[in-house]
């Protein structure tokens, strides 16, 4: 009996680690043209911290990139909306900001004031706060 409750209990601790994590590490983006069309203006977000579904309409809507025009030739938009969707990961994808997930904004229960200081600025400067983000790792220990 107590072999299955220390079981039981290992087992449950084990997947809540796991569960915790799963935006804490994601593959880092490895594509080139990803890293260069998007990264020039802000970090090129991992394609893991949103579904498919999302990435598509963010590609879909690139003349209007959350207020500003974002413009690629045509085979470079397929090629950055493929690799994208390809390595796509969960969530809502009706959602295409990554700040409006549920899992981010179970993360992030902040004062609203933290994302008016001058060194972070917005709720999508992740490297303000997760200085290896671009790497992929979020881990908040």
């Amino acid at each position: 009996m107590r072999f299955s409750i220390a079981a039981t209990a290992a087992l449950l601790l084990t997947g809540n680690a796991t569960l915790a994590s799963e935006f804490e590490r994601v593959p880092p983006v490895t594509h080139a043209a990803t890293l260069k069309e998007c990264g020039e203006c802000h970090m090129a977000y991992q394609p893991g911290l949103l579904p498919a579904a999302g990435w598509t309409r963010i590609m879909d809507g690139l003349a209007d990139h959350f207020g500003d025009k974002a413009s690629l030739p045509p085979d470079v938009a397929a090629d950055i909306r493929g690799y994208l969707t390809r390595n796509a990961g969960g969530g809502d994808g009706q959602l295409v900001r990554i700040t409006d997930q549920r899992w981010w904004l179970r993360k992030h229960r902040f004062d609203p004031t933290v994302w008016q200081r001058r060194t972070v600025g917005a709720k999508g400067n992740c490297e303000a706060c997760h200085r290896t983000a671009a790497k992929g790792l979020y881990e908040d220990d």
